[in-house]
Order: structure tokens, then C-alpha cells, then sequence
């Protein structure tokens, strides 16, 4: 029987690091070719905290359905709950990374009110993505069924009829 793994604290750590280093060293990269560092609108952080409630509703559905309800899910449902949950905690991993990098590069400069701007912006679409995150991993949790292993193993995305086949 195919298992999924649960995203790794390991991927989500290496996610947010890589994108708070680039994050962080991309402004003085593009004043250093002679470039403008740009500013930051309240679009992207009201999009990824749409998004993370949206996932988290997706989440909150299915744990219902599956653990309160004790109803079944189609394996089809099944995988696109969990395609929606991974992708979403590699984003929002990678995402709160970036812009909580680019929100500490203009930390020095909270006296300018560009600065202050930049950091309130870069440091709310950063909070948006760990609420995203944190949805997708409630999401993935939700998809395992009651009886998989809580560590090591991932969960069933459902119960199907038994393999014909022989172990």
C-alpha cells in the first residue's frame, strides 16, 4: 500500500533559511547594480492570508468529515488534499522565508518611513505565510485516517478496497 510521508520539520527549516538569506541579500544585490529596491504593496500579504484561511477551512472540512464524521474519502480527494497541502507548506515555507529576509534588510532604516514601510509589509505577508504554513500542515494531518501511525510512516490518504494482489 502507498504511504505519504508528512512534510519534514527538516525541508520546512531549510526552506525558511534559504529564502531568509536570499530574502535578506537581495535589496543591497539590487541598489549595488544600480537598481531600486521595490516597494512593497499590501496585495501579497492579504493574498497569502486569504490563502492560508482557505487551506486551513480545506483542513478544518476534512478533519471533520474524516474524524468527527467518520466518513470516507475518495483516494481522488485524498490526493489533491494532500497535493494542496504539500505545495502549500513549500510555499508558505519558502515564502515567509523571503520576505521575512527582505523585511530584515530594512531594519536599520525604520527611522525612513520607506523603511518603516517596507519592514510592516515584508514582516505581515512573512506572518501570512507561517498562517499558510501552518494551515497546510493541519491540511496534511487532517488526510490521515484514524488508525495510521502518528510518526515514521505516512498516513493513508483512504481506505480503498483491499489489494487483490498477495503480499
Amino acid at each position: 500500500m502507498n504511504r505519504v510521508r508528512p512534510t519534514s520539520a527538516v525541508l520546512i527549516a531549510a526552506l525558511i533559511g534559504t529564502g531568509l538569506v536570499v530574502g535578506r541579500l537581495v535589496p543591497p544585490l539590487i541598489v549595488r547594480f544600480d537598481g531600486s529596491v521595490p516597494r512593497l504593496s499590501w496585495a501579497a500579504p492579504l493574498t497569502l492570508f486569504l490563502a492560508a484561511v482557505l487551506v486551513g477551512t480545506l483542513a478544518w472540512n476534512t478533519w471533520q468529515s474524516l474524524h468527527k464524521k467518520q466518513q470516507r474519502m475518495t483516494a481522488d480527494h485524498g490526493i489533491r488534499m494532500l497535493a494542496v497541502a504539500k505545495s502549500s507548506a513549500v510555499v508558505g515555507s519558502l515564502v515567509a522565508g523571503l520576505y521575512g529576509g527582505f523585511a530584515l534588510a530594512f531594519v536599520e532604516a525604520l527611522d525612513s518611513p520607506l523603511g518603516r514601510e517596507r519592514v510592516v509589509r515584508g514582516g505581515a505577508a512573512a506572518i501570512a505565510s507561517v498562517l499558510l504554513l501552518i494551515a497546510a500542515v493541519l491540511l496534511e494531518r487532517a488526510c490521515r485516517l484514524p488508525g495510521d501511525d502518528d510518526e515514521g510512516k505516512g498516513g493513508k490518504v483512504s481506505k480503498g478496497p483491499p489489494d487483490p494482489t498477495p503480499a
